[in-house]
């Protein structure tokens, strides 16, 4: 370590507020979402009762490819994995009762993260708040769906400038909202290494950024409101230093490449989640130590906000009381370990300080590499990112197989299984009751209306128009997520993977 280096000081090796948790902890955050808004609404208000500090927002699958409850693809999907989002009146029963001026909300969603963030801020509107004091986080990161989560809809460069839309517009209308979550969680989920993770991530980064510059916006307009999702894997040292690692190194890109001047341009602030990969069936109760090493290692390494992972999330969607003892670890960490005492409590370590330079040498090389082939953009076409994340996903299951790697439970100290724990169930009349409400939504609203302002956010998008006031205007006339992504499929066309 540069023995100059210190907390809250450039680079931010050793994290990025001089007190850090000594003078505020983490968000802790419990990603939670399925079935009706109101469903959901309900665990949301429980979370909020058990001490959660911020709200994070799981939609479907059809939310998330931009398709109705209705549409025949997502029969058995509505509701599943997520809450079922539509509309502008299905936003407003998932906060019903929840004052969102009072509370920070992320929301996970990628391709159709500027209609879910027009509802959001029609429902905020609504409230009485003051957007320019609204607060939370969009994820709005779709690069990474085309190489390792896949639900994308338009091809690169037309996704590419929504998102640059939406920072602009948020620049002056959110100006405390984090317009995007730059995801290295999903490239690690997919099986890459933990330099892979950060290389990826930043090289996507690097894109946004790139884009936004070509639209016209200066770096310190919206560099500061950029932020960050990382895995917490299983290799407790290596993750330590892949955040320290990833931060040292984006506070010199954001200087050197970009010429950013504002020091909160150079601050990489992040969320954290345990990795969900690294959970299994066998022996469930093994996996609360898993997640609580995983959680103790992303507070180690300086996260902004963190989720951790219920012990049940291998066979289902959490239970109530597997969600309150994942918050529960969370707050043990913060309240009983007294690692919130001092800034960057491994500073210093030689181990940790030589995995930092390991991982920052290689992420570099991977950046050079990337630049070389002419971007992120590029290299993502070329199936280059995909090629290296797919290869380092079978070299570690072959790691298992071969039992150089163990997993327990799995690959040693297996156990004959008792009777598998009780696991929530989804109410399968969610998926009728969903597309009657779409039925009544349709039959109440002016069609002219919204045929009017889909008409136009159409004729926007084959233009240099911003679209972000389309969305809203389409999102007040209650035109809904499926609709609103058709016209836009209708302009910029869907991608299909080589």
């Amino acid at each position: 370590m540069n023995q100059s280096e210190q907390p809250g000081q450039f680079p931010y090796t050793r994290g990025i507020h001089a007190d850090m948790y000594r003078s505020r902890l983490w968000t802790m955050r419990q990603y939670a979402g399925f079935g009706t808004a109101e469903e959901s609404n309900r665990r949301y208000r429980y979370l909020l009762s058990q001490g959660t500090t911020g709200l994070s927002v799981a939609f479907d699958l059809p939310t998330q490819m931009g398709m109705d409850s209705d549409h025949p693809l997502a029969a058995g999907e509505v509701g599943r994995v997520g809450v079922a989002i539509c509309s502008l009146a299905d936003m407003q029963r998932l906060f019903d009762g929840i004052g969102l001026a009072d509370v920070t909300t992320s929301m996970t969603i990628n391709s159709t993260a500027a209609i879910l963030l027009s509802f959001y801020v029609l429902v905020a509107r609504g409230q009485g708040a003051d957007l320019r004091k609204l607060s939370g986080t969009i994820q709005n990161d779709v690069l990474k769906e085309y190489v390792a989560r896949g639900t994308y809809i338009y091809p690169p460069r037309p996704a590419m400038r929504i998102i640059t839309d939406l920072f602009a517009w948020a620049s002056g209308e959110l100006p405390e909202w984090n317009t995007i979550s730059i995801s290295g969680y999903h490239i690690r989920e997919a099986g890459s290494t933990a330099i892979q993770e950060v290389a990826f991530t930043l090289a996507n980064a690097i894109a946004y950024i790139g884009a936004a510059l070509d639209a016209g916006l200066a770096i310190d307009s919206f560099a500061p409101r950029l932020s960050f999702f990382f895995n917490a894997h299983s290799n407790f040292l290596e993750e330590i230093a892949k955040y320290r690692a990833a931060r040292r190194l984006y506070a010199t890109i954001m200087r050197d490449r970009f010429g950013a001047k504002n020091p909160r341009s150079m601050m990489m602030r992040f969320h954290v989640q345990t990795a969900g990969s690294t959970l299994t069936v066998q022996q469930p109760d093994v996996n609360v130590v898993r997640v609580s090493l995983e959680a103790l290692a992303a507070v180690l390494g300086g996260a902004q906000s963190l989720h951790t992972n219920a012990k049940d999330e291998a066979l289902a969607l959490p239970t109530e009381e597997s969600a309150r003892l994942a918050l529960r670890t969370q707050q043990i960490i913060a309240g009983e370990t007294g690692v919130t005492a001092t800034a960057d409590p491994l500073g210093g370590s030689a181990y940790i300080e030589h995995l930092t330079g390991e991982i920052e040498r290689g992420a570099r090389e991977y950046l050079d590499r990337i630049d070389s082939m002419g971007g992120t953009l590029a290299a993502i076409e070329k199936n280059y990112v995909q090629a290296e994340i797919q290869n380092a996903a079978y070299e570690y299951q072959q790691s298992i197989e071969r039992g150089e790697r163990i997993i327990v439970g799995v690959n040693r100290f297996e156990q004959q299984s008792p009777e598998p724990p009780s696991t929530f169930q989804l109410d399968p009349a969610v998926e009728k009751l969903q597309i009657d409400r779409l039925g009544e939504l349709r039959s109440s609203r002016s069609r002219q209306t919204v045929e009017d302002r889909l008409g136009a956010l159409e004729r926007a998008a084959g233009s240099s128009e911003n679209l972000m006031p389309h969305f809203l205007a389409c999102a007040e006339a209650h035109a809904t997520v499926g609709e609103i992504s058709d016209r836009l499929r209708r302009v910029f066309g869907e991608y299909q993977e080589h």
